[in-house]
């Protein structure tokens, strides 16, 4: 990438429609799923959008560009942030694991899952700091319902998210007042990868009927928040967890009791 910001996104419309117009905003895997959501979000809110990720998309947002880098190499990633001319936003969402329990792997394969989730987010932070500074910018941290409650089989990636959580409280004190840090805490998201986690359709559409407001978040809902929270409507957010998750989990004892059943 050369040492340039990309050219304008065009956009339409009312500039309250576009809270956003102007700003650069960094997405880090931000090519498929929730990453993806949020990049045409903040298109959408006429931004200039660069998403970061190993591999390109196979199915790019339309009006982002996109720039390899791989995240976990912290000289890969200062050579990124330092190649670009501006900074508004960073969106730290680069993160995943796979089902894996603790004892099926050694500590080392468990680590790499840390260090994607939230060594990678601190690498980028940092990376990003100056840019940010001088916007007096925003970053979104992309935590997880994971990481404040048990999270059998993803044990490594709840740790990250609940020490991601951690990382931005501190990070918006420290970096206060010229960088706002925020994070989303995102519930169960319906993506191309859903299967992977839920199992076919009618799996998916079991495992919703679990969330309050009855279905899976879409990953525009999180894109949605993920705009207000780096815009001027949350000029005094910092230092705060927004959940994301569709009202939470129905607590399984309610199920279980036998006392106060509707008849």
């Amino acid at each position: 990438m050369e040492n340039q910001a990309p050219d304008p996104v065009e956009n339409s419309g009312h500039p309250r429609d576009r809270p956003l117009g102007g700003r650069l905003v960094v997405v880090t895997g931000g090519t498929r799923g929730v990453g993806a959501g949020i990049a045409k979000a903040f298109v959408e809110a006429g931004a200039e959008v660069v998403t970061c990720a190993r591999r390109p998309p196979e199915d790019p947002v339309e009006g982002t560009e996109f720039v390899p880098v791989d995240l976990r190499d912290p000289e890969a990633v200062r050579a990124f942030f330092g190649g670009l001319s501006r900074l508004d936003v960073l969106v730290n969402n680069a993160g995943g694991s796979p089902f894996r329990r603790l004892t099926d792997a050694d500590a080392e394969r468990h680590a790499r899952v840390v260090e994607l989730n939230l060594i990678a987010p601190l690498t980028a932070s940092l990376a990003a700091y100056e840019h940010l500074k001088r916007s007096r910018g925003a970053v979104v941290m992309i935590g997880s319902v994971s990481g404040d409650r048990p999270s059998p089989g993803t044990a490594a990636y709840g740790a990250a998210k609940a020490g991601l959580e951690s990382l931005a409280r501190s990070m918006a004190v420290e970096w206060a007042p010229e960088v706002r840090v925020n994070t989303l805490v995102v519930g169960m998201v319906r993506t191309e990868l859903s299967h992977l986690h839920y199992g076919g359709d009618d799996g998916i559409e079991a495992v919703g009927r679990t969330v309050p407001l009855g279905r899976l978040a879409d990953p525009a809902d999180v894109g949605a928040a993920a705009v207000f929270l780096a815009s001027d409507a949350a000029a005094y957010i910092s230092g705060a967890s927004l959940l994301v998750h569709g009202g939470g989990e129905r607590p399984a004892f309610l199920d279980a009791a036998t006392a106060n059943k509707e008849t």
